[in-house]
């Protein structure tokens, strides 16, 4: 090792503990100082802290998205539940309408398919659609080809222009909503002068038949429509469902005006549709999730997807070879194998150390006893000549040249050592 810094590649993996402040001129004078480290399954194998300091930050970062998740869905669900339920005491709710409706002798019945609203229709009964834009066109037809001829009255809670075109084809929607929460009758209507002042705003109607009763205008749009049917029925459109709500029936003529619309007949059917409710969606009114995108989403996946493909066609034909470059500044040459045996060190990768220290070994003493640098690494041609060349006789290199590697970090100290001392045994003979 004369006239060489002290071992340069005895810097190579040792143990994972801190280093010290200072280093010693000679780590292998002490190489019993170092407790060996137990053989670990493979080299690379990481430690539960390592694993843990490698992956925190994604899963703190996944942690948060499922806690924003779960407290969106419970915000969402606090906020639908029991919407419009004659069951429900929630303020979205409306029990106190039907407990009122009970004191006066009106029945509520919940229904929650087509078919039960069907076939409790009558001229006794009131059918209220909750939410009739969930309707499809084959139950809105179906159900209005009942109610039509019931005798019964029908009322729909702010329906759109998809409810309107089965449900009241004669109607159709204006596309701005009303901005007015408050309005005056307007009409002729019995039962919304007695009423007066009610919460009606929401959705207006643009066009109605000439003999409907319209009320509650807003800028001369209605926000309330009675349109007569035959044998004696009615269907009112009601743009907005503040009326029935638990914590807006006490303001104003809300309670009034929402007693006198489902009590006119003594029996009550509650419909309350659900997307689940397609009993009666056969054909081609049954809708899957990719009915329910819009055609423009498909068609912006589409260019995405021909966009992506384009994109890795162009980048894939740039990928050539790998070209060495210079590098912008010159590092010493045991700055970098201390940098590289302190990455060993840090992975516990004792195999690969090995592997470079025995690489480089060979290929240093192939010139030595006359071998070709491309038979270096071929033991058939290396380690005859090697024996040929070595002073000891009967001395087999085989294993420190083409051995297993060490089991620990005193091992591949002493490698290193037994590798120098073969080296200069070969430099002097």
């Amino acid at each position: 090792m004369t006239g060489r810094p002290p071992h340069p590649r005895l810097t190579a993996p040792a143990a994972t503990e801190p280093e010290p402040a200072t280093t010693d001129a000679n780590p292998t004078t002490h190489p019993t100082e170092q407790p060996p480290t137990p053989p670990t399954p493979t080299s690379t194998a990481r430690t539960p802290r390592q694993l843990w300091t490698r992956t925190r930050g994604l899963l703190i970062s996944a942690l948060i998205l499922l806690i924003a998740a779960v407290a969106i869905a419970l915000v969402r669900s606090d906020a639908a539940h029991g919407r419009l339920d004659p069951r429900s005491a929630d303020p979205n709710g409306s029990r106190a309408v039907a407990q009122l409706l009970a004191a006066r002798g009106v029945s509520t019945r919940v229904v929650t398919t087509t078919a039960e609203a069907r076939a409790a229709a009558g001229p006794d009964t009131t059918v209220l659609v909750a939410s009739p834009d969930l309707l499809t066109d084959h139950q809105g037809t179906q159900l209005r080809s009942v109610t039509a001829d019931s005798g019964g009255r029908t009322v729909l809670i702010a329906p759109g222009a998809h409810a309107l075109s089965t449900l009241a084809p004669d109607v159709t929607a204006d596309p701005a909503p009303s901005l007015d929460a408050l309005a005056q009758p307007g009409c002729s209507l019995p039962v919304a002068r007695r009423a007066g002042d009610a919460e009606t705003g929401g959705r207006r109607y643009a066009t109605y038949p000439p003999d409907a009763d319209a009320c509650y205008r807003s800028e001369s749009l209605p926000t309330l429509l009675r349109l007569p049917e035959a044998h004696g029925g009615d269907t009112l459109l009601i743009g907005a469902p503040d009326i029935f709500l638990n914590d807006r029936l006490d303001q104003q003529g809300n309670a009034s005006l929402a007693l006198q619309l489902l009590g006119s007949r003594p029996h009550l059917v509650w419909y309350l549709p659900s997307l689940s409710d397609d009993a009666a969606a056969t054909g081609s009114d049954r809708r899957g999730l990719f009915d329910l995108l819009p055609s423009g989403w498909l068609w912006g996946t589409l260019q995405l997807f021909v966009a992506a493909v384009l994109a890795a066609f162009w980048r894939g034909r740039r990928l050539g070879r790998l070209v060495p470059e210079r590098l912008p500044v010159s590092i010493r040459a045991s700055e970098a194998v201390e940098g590289r045996a302190r990455l060993y060190r840090k992975a516990n990768a004792r195999d690969r150390a090995a592997s470079a220290l025995r690489t480089a070994t060979r290929t240093r003493l192939a010139p030595l006893i006359g071998v070709p640098p491309s038979q270096a690494h071929s033991p058939e041609t290396l380690l005859p000549a090697l024996t040929a060349a070595l002073r000891t006789p009967g001395q087999d290199p085989r294993p420190l040249l083409f051995g297993p590697p060490p089991a620990d970090d005193a091992a591949l100290i002493a490698l290193a050592d037994q590798l120098d001392a073969l080296e200069r045994e070969v430099r002097h003979s």
